[in-house]
């Protein structure tokens, strides 16, 4: 199973080398996730709407395995914007990934940037 996780790195803004078109604006819930398929990866897309801003995080929840990070539901923890897996509510960040109920690894976060009305998303891969 480690392997799994072991395919998810983040990546920073600085450190993208591709910004990959995952889909248009118009495909993603308000205030709610997607998932979108890079290479071997999932990764779970959310239009943040009530704050006005994208998040783009692994889909695969670290605790149980499972690619559900997409429909988890988003809010805040004191300010920083978060989801909470919906299988098991362990919260993560997803400015940067951190576990925020608990003493997991973070989940890796990625950047999204909108242009045209499309979704990209940037990989360092």
């Amino acid at each position: 199973m480690e392997e799994v996780l072991e395919k998810y790195n983040a990546t920073k803004i600085e450190d993208v080398k591709v910004w990959f078109k995952a889909a248009s604006v118009n495909d993603f819930p308000v205030d709610g996730g997607a998932c979108v398929k890079y290479k071997d990866k999932q990764i779970a897309v959310f239009n943040f709407a009530r704050i006005g801003k994208w998040y783009a995080c692994q889909n695969v929840c670290p605790h149980k395995m499972e690619m559900v990070l997409s429909r988890g539901m988003i809010g805040d923890d004191k300010g920083v914007p978060k989801v909470a897996c919906p299988l098991h509510k362990k919260t993560f960040s997803l400015e940067n990934g951190e576990n925020l109920n608990g003493d997991m690894d973070a989940i890796a976060t990625y950047p999204v940037k909108i242009e045209e009305e499309n979704v990209y998303i940037g990989f360092s891969d």
